[in-house]
């Protein structure tokens, strides 16, 4: 779901110039614990994707031949169209856990509309009292940093776990993204509660809502995989490209165009 910010505050204009004396921040502090199921990004800096884009800029300024220029080119264009799932990877509180209580609410239709229509009146009923429904028994908020308008959000959920024939509860991660800054600008844990409005007690979901949240699980592995190796393959690239430019032994600053050597 994308949403514009409303324009209550004006926009902080950042710099995007590659620093003098380049230093890694693709590492985070040792003693961050990373979880095994959490995806390559985890063990990364927040602003890993500015940082890979800010060594290329530099590389770009240093001058590239015809060959480094196109993989330059390759690599931003890879970036530009995924980097939601690559990073997959003020506003105030109140505003951050509403864009996440709407996207919440898309993600359950995404189901009655798109995947599994045949039970649209099932999925449906789940964001209304009528029947089986969803409560939202918590949320908890990690704010990374504040958006402004004009940005634009695009909102993730996932679910935590695999669900299971007699879940009755489940945690969806939640991302906030900047469309402007390309980043994390908070994420959330939902606790949702299966709830039965009729009976006035805890439900499990119905196995063909279970079967659904499997299939979404096992996309959200392979997606986490995929993006994963994306991740680690474009790392490698801009390091090839800044060995074989300026950061190669014999390397001299080009203040010409790029030609091949």
């Amino acid at each position: 779901m994308r949403q514009r910010l409303a324009p209550f505050s004006c926009l902080t204009a950042l710099s995007t110039a590659p620093p003098r004396h380049y230093i890694p921040r693709f590492a985070r502090p040792l003693s961050t614990s990373v979880d095994k199921d959490a995806p390559v990004t985890a063990s990364l800096s927040p602003r890993w994707l500015s940082d890979l884009q800010a060594r290329i800029g530099k590389c770009i300024m240093f001058g590239l031949s015809t060959s480094q220029a196109r993989e330059a080119g390759s690599i931003l264009q890879e970036i530009a169209q995924d980097w939601r799932g690559l990073v997959a990877g003020h506003v105030n509180n109140v505003v951050y856990n509403r864009y996440a209580e709407s996207a919440r609410v898309n993600w359950t239709l995404n189901f009655a509309n798109i995947l599994d229509p045949a039970h649209k009146t099932e999925w449906t009923e789940l964001i209304t009292p009528r029947g089986i429904g969803v409560i939202l028994r918590s949320i908890r908020t990690d704010y990374k940093f504040p958006m402004k308008w004009p940005d634009r959000v695009t909102v993730l959920h996932k679910l935590r776990s695999e669900p299971l024939p007699e879940t009755d509860h489940f945690i969806l991660d939640v991302l906030i993204l900047s469309e402007l800054h390309r980043r994390p600008a908070a994420r959330c844990e939902e606790d949702i509660v299966v709830y039965d409005y009729k009976a006035a007690k805890k439900a499990p979901l119905k196995p063909f809502m279970v079967d659904k949240f499997k299939e979404t699980w096992a996309l959200q592995e392979q997606a986490k995989e995929t993006y994963g190796n994306k991740v680690h393959d474009l790392i490698r690239r801009v390091d090839s490209l800044e060995k074989s430019s300026w950061n190669r032994p014999d390397a001299k600053e080009d203040f010409g165009t790029a030609t091949d050597p």
